[in-house]
């Protein structure tokens, strides 16, 4: 009976060790996964420009233009007191200033590197010294960059109606 005994608790140790494993696995499945924040509206992304080819398309706007678009680019700068804009690049030789929808959300304050997919409208605009220093201040600026602001100039904007972060 004490032999008996034991080949019980040796055999219930080994069965609930075979249980741990595969929950681990089935854990690890999940982790491999590629997880996928959407902030403000969920779209479907059917056609994705590319940088290059949302450089091109913007460039051929008129000020009072505007294109409906979603793209792909990496974040190099996002506000750093509430994430409430951001800047992406544009084939690597200019930038696009992102804000988003009525100030509806937000974006994450340490993305800048990452990869985003964006949808929204597109357009040029004649950004005020008011506004560029605002926005220099908010990404973190120091007092001597944000002095030596001194004209309006044309920039790149982008309203979101919803961005795409994979972690």
């Amino acid at each position: 009976m004490k032999g008996f005994n034991i080949f019980l608790v040796v055999f219930l140790l080994l069965w609930s060790c075979k249980e741990q494993n595969s929950q681990t696995k089935s854990t690890s499945n999940e982790a491999e996964k590629e997880v996928v924040q959407v902030f403000g509206s969920s779209f479907e992304a059917t056609e994705i420009r590319s940088e290059a080819e949302l450089a091109e398309a913007i460039t051929e706007l008129n000020e009072s233009d505007s294109l409906s678009t979603t793209f792909s680019a990496k974040v190099t700068e996002v506000c750093q007191m509430k994430g409430c804009w951001m800047k992406v690049s544009l084939n690597g030789e200019e930038e696009v200033h992102v804000t988003f929808k009525d100030y509806g959300f937000f974006v994450p304050k340490d993305i800048a590197g990452s990869e985003v997919v964006i949808h929204g409208k597109a357009f040029k605009e004649k950004m005020s010294v008011e506004d560029q220093k605002h926005y220099a201040k908010d990404g973190g600026a120091t007092e001597e960059e944000i002095d030596q602001i001194t004209t309006d100039r044309t920039s790149y904007r982008f309203i979101a109606d919803g961005v795409r972060l994979a972690n």
